[in-house]
């Protein structure tokens, strides 16, 4: 899952780069408005972290343009301005959510777990088809009576896979949910992966659709 995170605040953007790595998000952080828009204008992020404080264009510009061009990417404000019109203005420009600094880690994991969900149509904490089932706060998946924990990137790549259930996901796309732009890729990282998810769980629990990529079926 692949976060942009819009924040001029070093500290602040540092400390929120690590709980979500930690978290096993994929960070993409900028520190200006301007920066933000264009890379919004080219998509790939599953959710963002934005500020309204920032540098060359204020956050709730960057919000404004970004709806009017009709990005649904789920938006997660998180600022300093506390004051009820500001919240109100936020949320009626297209906001998902409003955090006021600062915040606790674990609240802000868990607004980010709750815009992410209700965008694919999750109104369930835990994802599932029915067969297998992952809980995104304990990164745990269970499938049949076996439940394990899983790593990191495992789990980046199960959540990306059970977000969309009955879609097929490429090999560039899956990378993308894994890594951040200063992260270099592993080779053949997708197929490490899946083999071991198979090795806990079953062959069948990912398909290959050869030339495609991979997906898990839909609820049964």
């Amino acid at each position: 899952m692949r976060i942009l995170l819009v924040e001029d605040d070093a500290m602040i953007g540092e400390a929120t780069s690590v709980a979500l790595k930690d978290a096993a998000y994929a960070v993409d952080w900028v520190r200006d408005g301007a920066t933000a828009s264009n890379v919004l204008r080219d998509g790939g992020h599953q959710a963002v972290l934005l500020d309204l404080g920032l540098p060359r264009r204020d956050g709730l510009e960057v919000l404004r343009r970004l709806r009017q061009a009709g990005n649904t990417v789920p938006v997660l404000v998180i600022t300093a301005r506390d004051g009820v019109d500001d919240r109100i203005k936020g949320l009626d420009f297209g906001a998902d959510d409003y955090l006021v600094k600062p915040f606790d880690v674990n609240e802000l994991l868990a607004r980010l777990r709750a815009i992410i969900r209700r965008q694919g149509g999750h109104a369930a904490p835990v994802l599932s088809n029915g067969r297998l089932s992952l809980d995104p706060e304990t990164h745990e998946a269970r499938c049949g009576d076996r439940v394990e924990l899983l790593g990191a990137r495992e789990f980046a790549l199960l959540h990306a896979l059970l977000l969309r259930p009955g879609a097929i996901l490429g090999r560039d796309e899956l990378e993308q949910r894994i890594y951040g732009w200063n992260e270099e890729v592993e080779s053949n990282v997708i197929d490490v992966l899946i083999h071991g998810l198979r090795r806990k769980f079953g062959t069948a629990i990912i398909k290959n659709i050869r030339g495609a990529g991979w997906m898990v079926d839909k609820p049964l």
